[in-house]
């Protein structure tokens, strides 16, 4: 369990992962010790496992996202997760319940390379069928 102040910490961090110890401590109104102290403990419990380039909007939106629900032979579940992270532009994998049984979300430069891409999966040994959803908009974006 964290404390409040590590909670504010990490809320701290969240809005800007780069920010300076010492702006850390300005803002938190404590030591920069105390704030090194309990980075390196959030660290060291796990629930700081790294710091992440966060990409800009503009830039995000450059890309066709798709959401592509996969139903895979159970015993090539493994095989097929394997073949999905070797695809670049798949940026996320998901198991789930359902119907399908994993979630692969692409970004893509364009329809014709999310086609290309959507072709290549369905033709991965195990996969039975797929079912892709192209994102319009994005309302809300964080936790």
């Amino acid at each position: 369990m964290i404390s409040e102040a590590e909670q504010r910490l990490i809320n701290l961090l969240k809005q800007d992962v780069r920010a300076s110890i010492s702006d850390l401590a300005r803002q938190l109104n404590i030591s920069r010790a105390t704030v090194q102290a309990r980075i390196s403990k959030l660290e060291k419990a796990g629930v700081i496992t790294g710091y992440i380039l966060e990409l800009g909007k503009d830039y995000l939106q450059s890309f066709i996202t798709a959401h592509v629900l996969i139903a895979v032979q159970q015993k090539l579940s493994s095989k097929v997760s394997a073949d999905l992270l070797r695809i670049e532009q798949v940026s996320e994998i998901h198991a789930i319940s359902g119907d399908y049984d994993v979630i692969a979300v692409i970004k893509a430069k364009n329809t014709e390379m999310l086609s290309h891409i959507l072709d290549d999966i369905a033709m991965f040994d195990g996969v039975e069928r797929t079912n892709s959803s192209v994102i319009l908009e994005t309302k809300k974006n964080s936790l």
